[in-house]
């Protein structure tokens, strides 16, 4: 069973930052992919980061050069630094993973994978 305990978030102005934090288990640590995803309010869900074992991040484009997506796997915590924050990043930000036979993870793992398993949310607003 996968479980999330997910931590950060808040508000903060346009232009700040914020870092989210989600330590997660039960899933297989040598074949994975970890991601964020958001959904803002009226909205669907929309994939933010993913980054599989072979440790390449993925990126949704209006995120990119502004979110860096981590893992520190001896804290088996996953890690979205998020900088240069607009208002339109406004959402419920949920960590997720999931697990693959090996050598899988890397070819399907995007910033929009639909992940099966996910934590429980922590809100990210931002005012103009």
């Amino acid at each position: 069973q996968v479980e999330f305990v997910q931590s950060g978030g808040g508000s903060v102005q346009a232009g700040g930052s914020l870092k989210l934090s989600c330590r997660a288990s039960g899933y297989n640590s040598d074949s994975y992919c970890l991601g964020w995803f958001r959904r803002a309010p009226g909205r669907n869900n929309e994939g933010v980061a993913a980054i599989a074992n072979d440790g390449a991040p993925k990126y949704e484009a209006s995120v990119q050069g502004r979110f860096t997506i981590s893992l520190d796997s001896a804290k088996n915590t996953l890690y979205l630094e998020m900088n240069s924050l607009k208002p339109e990043d406004t959402a419920m930000y949920y960590c997720a993973a999931e697990s693959f036979q090996p050598g899988i993870a890397p070819l399907l793992c995007t910033s929009d994978y639909r992940f099966v398993h996910r934590g429980p949310g922590t809100q990210v607003t931002v005012s103009s």
